[in-house]
């Protein structure tokens, strides 16, 4: 992205359901999901878009922000900002200063998009790139968890929006200045325990009593103006124990999330903080990806806590790549390959074991090199949804290029786009897509478009969206999108598509309604927007 450009965040709740078929709609409580991995488990959906798209239930119009959406029940969680009436966000986005703002967390009723209740709180903004808050809203039982650009952790009664309790990280933990981007990796609630990523001597983790906000322990130190960098953190379970994996910007370190005791560290400098995608694992495998400082892929012991190097690749810089150099989207790891997009916005598959390239196009990010360009990934069943860096929803399979004696589909050259940059780094000698036959593409962010043109449409075809947000899922992505710096980035819509006919004892559909979008749209309830007129995108 360039630096003169502005940013603007959406996020797409879409009920993909087949009508009339059973649906075991699930909830998506967190950041990546009930399990914290980016797969949406839920049966009967759709295998193509109706021609014109879902039609809209409802949509609000809220404030600007990065964060995802959290459905559970008949009820949508979301935060956002808003500014004084009259006030702008600087043109230059890396710009730091101290800038009056609210930030609000809205719970909103599936069903038609009303306000159930809101909560906002004074918060002055002095972080880059501020647009609004990073993190999704963490829900479970009758309590929503909350985290702001700025470090205020908020439990709150997720039937009033009551605050339960609330800890501020820069008064509590003597932090100076908020982290150059703000605080954007996502809580995780781990049995009792909701760990957090403050940042400080001794404080980069900090777990708390989910009840009571009790500190329960911290680990680790994060000095520097990053503090714990921007990755969210997981629990997976090797060498017979249960472990944290935490990625900050001077190692990934393993602890025990029970009593914050640090199990390992493997050193993995990563400059300017960017610890961005959340830590991906495969089997006994532990992958981590940054924008300057490329891959490192770590093999987790069977026999106790510990981890060792299978291989760390880098490029000359971020132009001149190898591997895969991520920033914001978080990769995923399938059938012993890695598939995620590159620092120019090339979408790229490794071979897991030596992180050689297979294949790379920038169809499915920002159809050309564009820094930063990217697609947010969700996998439903044996296909992906994409949520694409120009708007578009894609439904796709992902896989390697077909052995010479296999009986896969041929692979075929993506369709060319105008303009479109060959690759961001070196490229195999064959820079080829498998694709299989039948997918769909649609665009929006403000209503469904048709493809542009036959190709478009064309096997495992590139589409656009917003984030694959399924209502029994939605998918977060955080749309990090590229505009023009006279558009306004300071408010979204919330949007409501059809739904399942099949009804529940509660008259909706088993699970849960539909999924919502929040996009640029001037259109909608007004009240939930800022006082201000807002530039459409």
């Amino acid at each position: 992205m360039r630096p003169t450009a502005t940013l603007r965040c959406c996020a797409l709740l879409l009920v993909l359901s087949q009508l009339g078929l059973p649906v075991r709609a699930d909830d998506w409580p967190q950041w990546m999901g009930p399990q914290r991995d980016g797969v949406w488990r839920e049966t009967g959906i759709v295998e193509a878009f109706p021609k014109d798209g879902p039609p809209v239930r409802w949509r609000v119009k809220i404030g600007g922000g990065y964060a995802g959406p959290a459905v559970v029940g008949d009820r949508v969680f979301v935060t956002d900002k808003l500014l004084p009436t009259g006030a702008t966000n600087p043109n230059n986005p890396f710009e730091r200063g101290r800038q009056a703002a609210t930030e609000r967390v809205l719970c909103l009723n599936d069903a038609d998009g009303s306000v159930v209740w809101k909560h906002e709180y004074s918060c002055p903004y002095t972080v880059s790139y501020p647009a609004g808050p990073r993190t999704t809203p963490v829900v479970r039982d009758d309590r929503v968890y909350t985290l702001g650009s700025e470090g205020h952790l908020l439990c709150l009664n997720a039937q009033d929006g009551t605050v339960v309790w609330s800890k501020n990280f820069k008064e509590e933990y003597g932090r100076r200045t908020t982290p150059v981007w703000g605080y954007s990796a996502n809580p995780l609630l781990d049995g009792d325990r909701l760990i957090c990523l403050v940042g400080g001597e001794g404080t980069t983790v900090v777990a708390f009593h989910k009840d009571t906000g009790k500190e329960l322990w911290r680990a680790l130190d994060s000095t520097d103006r990053h503090g714990p960098g921007y990755g969210s953190p997981i629990i997976v379970e090797a060498g017979g124990q249960r472990q944290l994996i935490v990625w900050h910007p001077s190692a990934v370190s393993s602890l025990d999330p029970t009593t914050g005791k640090v199990f390992w560290n493997q050193p993995f400098d990563v400059k300017e903080g960017l610890t961005v995608a959340t830590p991906r694992v495969s089997g006994d495998k532990l992958f981590v990806s940054a924008f300057y400082d490329g891959s490192l892929l770590l093999k987790l012991d069977a026999t106790k806590p510990a981890a060792s190097v299978v291989w760390r690749r880098h490029g000359q810089n971020e132009r001149l790549t190898d591997a895969l150099h991520c920033l914001i989207s978080t990769p995923v790891i399938d059938n012993g390959h890695i598939y995620g997009a590159c620092s120019y916005g090339e979408f790229r598959c490794l071979d897991l074991a030596t992180g050689d390239r297979k294949w790379s196009t920038f169809q499915p990010t920002s159809g050309e090199s564009l820094r930063w360009g990217t697609a947010f990934i969700v996998k439903h069943e044996d296909r992906y949804f994409l949520f694409s860096e120009k708007g578009d929803l894609i439904v796709a399979k992902l896989s390697p290029p077909p052995t010479r004696n296999s009986a896969e589909p041929t692979c075929l050259s993506p369709p060319a786009r105008p303009n479109a940059a060959t690759s961001s780094g070196p490229t195999p000698p064959s820079p080829t897509v498998p694709y299989t036959p039948a997918t769909t593409r649609k665009s929006f962010p403000c209503r469904w478009r048709r493809s542009r043109t036959p190709e478009d449409l064309s096997p495992r075809g590139w589409g656009r969206a917003s984030s694959p947000a399924p209502r029994g899922v939605i998918a977060r992505m955080l749309g990090a999108r590229r505009l023009d710096p006279s558009h306004t980035p300071h408010t979204r819509e919330l949007h409501g598509c059809w739904r399942s006919r099949r009804m529940s004892a509660r008259g909706r559909p088993p699970g849960s309604p539909q999924r919502r979008r929040i996009s640029s749209s001037e259109k909608g309830d007004k009240s939930l927007s800022e006082t201000r007129p807002a530039a459409t995108g």
